[in-house]
């Protein structure tokens, strides 16, 4: 994503604790590093930490094989501060087991505040039900990198 991109992403981005948003992010180049679902298991480690740590009540995610959706309330700090502790992270601890260096997310992230009136399971459904659109599987429980709170 050009500089110009990742700015205009922040330029109207605020964070309010206790709204629950989709957050989607991707991997640099939109290289399928999560393929290997002991990378995407990295991944999930940390997004649970920010989880346990209080960042965040994670309502439904799934890793793709070069991107994440995420929906989450926020609970406490601002939403860039949780993207970059995860994304942070996740790419050292992939970095060293792969033997690899330098960046594996794309600058920046989509953040899109859900209303009130908003069906928050609908979206949930939406987020696990994107490897069946994609075609990586014929049903959800044949994909291992997703997880609903309300499953």
């Amino acid at each position: 994503m050009p500089i110009y991109q990742s700015q205009k992403l922040r330029r109207y981005r605020s964070s309010e604790c206790g709204r629950p948003y989709l957050l989607t992010t991707a991997t640099q180049g939109r290289l399928p590093v999560f393929s290997d679902l002991w990378l995407g298991r990295i991944l999930v480690m940390h997004m649970r930490e920010a989880h346990y740590q209080g960042l965040v009540h994670s309502l439904a995610w799934v890793i793709m094989p070069d991107h994440l959706h995420w929906l989450v309330e926020l609970r406490v700090g601002s939403l860039d501060g949780l993207m970059r502790q995860v994304k942070s992270k996740s790419t050292k601890a992939i970095n060293r087991r792969i033997g690899r260096s330098g960046a594996l997310w794309q600058s920046g992230f989509h953040d899109r505040a859900l209303r009130g009136e908003e069906d928050m399971k609908a979206v949930a459904r939406y987020i696990v039900a994107n490897p069946l659109r994609a075609g990586l599987a014929r049903n959800i429980d044949d994909y291992s990198l997703w997880d609903a709170c309300w499953v």
